[in-house]
């Protein structure tokens, strides 16, 4: 039996988040308990173990959701429970997993199910800007494939200020407002709204950010080692011809580029183009050796 291990990160601002892991959700793949002040998430984590025969894609699915209770509200009148997502919980949703997917490796292809929970909300603490660190750590402290870490902060711009994850009260102060994902190397999403900001102020913004960012990060590469899940689990969910992809470069990658940066306007000729390059190439390749090629 694991005992709670916990991690702690403190903003710029002196707040600190605080992670927690070994205490709930013990039967997920990966579960952490997120709390700033009396803001609370818990994020887990779960995946097959084997891909579903035939899947070419990652079969991943992301909820966030927002429960009553975590306000003191309880559902009442007509509707007695909690009803489908909201807009904002599955815009939230949307923002984790366009961070979350590019990460997963590419031929890893069991399904992968992540949700975050918000159970205590303080009414101040905006919670969409922790659930995808949330989720990172979830899968961080797993044994499922993933090259993160990531992290995604708000950052937005405050007489003149720029200030990571403020509160509703001081957001609505702000003139730029504005999410940020990124892994400790590469920016990976950004999104927002701005009145009337430069380029340079916007870049500056990122910047700032990505500093926050890559502090959250290095906290999850630590809890990771703490958990002791730093080596993760084996699969083989693809079964690759590396002789006949090596054909299909040699023969179609040329043509096809030409065919793709000719900037022809008209749809149905570059779509012909593409079927002409196929061809070509089926063409070069005896039926027998086709058929055997082919699943």
């Amino acid at each position: 039996m694991m005992n709670p291990i916990t991690k702690r990160i403190e903003l710029s601002d002196g707040r600190e988040i605080t992670l927690e892991t070994g205490k709930l959700a013990k039967q997920a793949d990966g579960a952490v308990t997120l709390r700033v002040g009396d803001t609370f998430l818990l994020a887990t984590v779960t995946a097959a173990k084997d891909a579903t025969p035939g899947t070419d894609f990652m079969p991943l699915q992301v909820e966030y959701k927002e429960k009553y209770a975590s306000a003191g509200r309880f559902p009442g009148g007509f509707l007695k429970r909690e009803g489908r997502a909201s807009d904002s919980e599955i815009l939230t949703s949307r923002l984790i997993d366009r961070v979350l997917r590019p990460l997963f490796p590419n031929d890893y292809h069991a399904d992968v199910f992540v949700n975050v929970i918000l159970y205590s909300s303080d009414g101040e603490e905006m919670p969409d800007a922790l659930a995808a660190l949330a989720a990172s750590a979830a899968l961080a402290v797993s044994d499922i494939p993933f090259n993160g870490p990531i992290s995604e902060v708000r950052v937005a711009r405050i007489n003149g200020k720029l200030v990571i994850n403020p509160t509703f009260s001081e957001l609505k102060k702000a003139d730029m407002d504005l999410m940020v994902g990124a892994t400790i190397d590469n920016i990976m999403m950004v999104e927002g709204e701005m009145n009337e900001v430069s380029e340079a102020d916007m870049l500056e913004a990122i910047k700032f950010a990505h500093e926050e960012i890559k502090k959250q990060c290095h906290a999850q590469i630590e809890l990771t080692e703490m958990v002791g899940k730093t080596v993760k689990r084996e699969y083989n969910h693809e079964d690759n011809d590396e002789e006949l992809k090596k054909l299909v470069w040699d023969k179609c990658y040329k043509p096809a580029y030409e065919a793709a940066s000719s900037q022809n306007p008209n749809k149905h000729e570059r779509m012909a183009a593409f079927e002409n390059v196929l061809a070509k190439f089926l063409e070069t390749i005896p039926e027998e050796e086709l058929a055997e090629k082919t699943p």
